[in-house]
């Protein structure tokens, strides 16, 4: 009996210390978004999405530095830049790296700081931010720094395309811009007003203005208002229950001209709209054709769904997150040294990804350069729809680099 004790405890803790063993061996990355209140669904798909791609792209193929595996780690931040920061603090103290975060420019703002001091603060234990959709243009201008990295076009470089569209259609003399009152709908409504004037000083701005985030529950007033000012298009960043809200409501209304917007689609949001959103909603994003031209990309899509029955591929830049900072970590040979990390990302050129079109880190400011396209809502068979809908995005115009140019006050202090 003695004996047969003796070998299972050694058993035992053979087995807890290869399990930890391989436990440590795994990259951490810190996933920091909503996943309760109004834009829970938004975070958990991205959240699903973080998780797939880890796991498909990079654990299954061998994962990296020899075989060391992703692993996601989420938190909640509520939508809150407090609560992120709160967050961002325990994932430090858990020895973890690497930051994603996307859902709301508030809250990537809260971030860059918080790590940037943080890094300049603790030499031995620095952390990278990856921003796979906070848009803010401050971001990789006047509060760009070293260790911020974005791999979404930002809101002046989406405007441009979407102004180069908008300016092309002669229908088009009155325009109305909406959007959330933060840090990114200010953006958006700025650069709006500011390639309009440049591209089309004919067009009348018959309304701009701001409502609040993720509060409002009838947006009724603002549809009227919209319908009232006999705008011929209108322009909105809002994401999320707000995008479905304001959007319905304006066509409910009785709108029924071109809605540029920059996140409507998915989450709900296709379906919801579902016929009525046809030849009405446009959609500024990265990305490719739908179906993807690429065999792989189409059976990825096909695997997703089939794990996750109700969610959608909507964001392929975050594909482009972890197959970027793979290849990172693998150039560099360490996922500890995230200056070397950062180093291969800046200046890496990236068109082995799972998408179609080559990704561009540009070094100088940390912003990705890609082509961006203008989507319609329209019908699309599954698995390649949005919400099992029917419906989904199709390709309507494409910027190839789009603003490959565009200038940026970034000043970076490098370590």
């Amino acid at each position: 009996m003695r004996t047969s004790l003796r070998l299972g405890a050694a058993t035992a803790l053979t087995l807890l210390i290869t399990a930890s063993a391989a436990y440590a061996e795994n990259i951490k990355i810190a996933y920091i978004d909503p996943l309760s209140g109004p834009f829970a669904a938004t975070g958990t798909n991205g959240l699903h999405q973080y998780e797939f791609a880890a796991e498909k792209l990079v654990n299954e193929e061998g994962g990296v530095l020899g075989g060391m595996n992703f692993e996601i780690v989420a938190f909640d931040n509520k939508i809150s830049p407090k609560e992120s920061l709160i967050q961002l603090q325990v994932a430090i103290d858990q020895g973890i790296r690497y930051i994603v975060q996307g859902n709301s420019s508030g809250v990537a703002n809260a971030l860059t700081d918080a790590i940037e001091k943080h890094n300049r603060r603790n030499p031995d234990n620095r952390v990278l931010f990856l921003n796979y959709s906070a848009v803010d243009p401050a971001l990789t201008n006047d509060k760009c720094n070293f260790w911020h990295f974005r791999f979404d076009a930002h809101a002046d470089i989406k405007m441009d395309a979407l102004t180069d569209v908008i300016a092309e259609n002669e229908d088009i003399k009155k325009v109305y811009i909406i959007g959330q009152d933060y840090s990114f709908g200010k953006a958006v409504a700025a650069a709006a007003v500011s390639f309009l004037g440049e591209k089309r000083p004919d067009i009348e701005i018959v309304g701009n203005e701001l409502h609040p985030i993720g509060k409002v529950k009838d947006f009724t007033p603002y549809a009227r208002k919209v319908t009232a000012s006999e705008a011929d298009a209108v322009i909105t960043g809002n994401w999320g229950a707000d995008m479905l809200g304001l959007g319905k409501s304006i066509i409910e209304n009785g709108f029924d001209g071109p809605i540029y917007t920059y996140y409507a689609a998915a989450d709900g949001i296709t379906a919801a709209f579902g016929e009525s959103g046809k030849g009405t909603l446009k959609l500024v994003a990265e990305g490719g054709d739908n179906p993807p031209d690429k065999e792989k990309a189409q059976e990825y899509i096909r695997a997703f769904k089939e794990k996750y029955p109700d969610g959608n591929l909507s964001q392929s830049r975050i594909t482009n997150v972890v197959e970027m900072l793979a290849q990172a970590i693998n150039e560099a040979g360490t996922a500890d040294d995230v200056v070397a990390v950062a180093n291969k990302l800046e200046g890496m050129t990236f068109s082995d990804g799972l998408w179609s079109g080559e990704l561009y880190m540009r070094p100088q400011d940390h912003q990705l350069i890609q082509d961006v396209h203008i989507y319609g809502h329209t019908d699309v068979e599954a698995p390649f729809d949005f919400d099992n809908s029917g419906y989904g995005l199709k390709i309507e115009d494409t910027i190839t680099n789009a603003s490959a140019d565009i200038d940026t006050t970034c000043e970076m202090e490098r370590p």
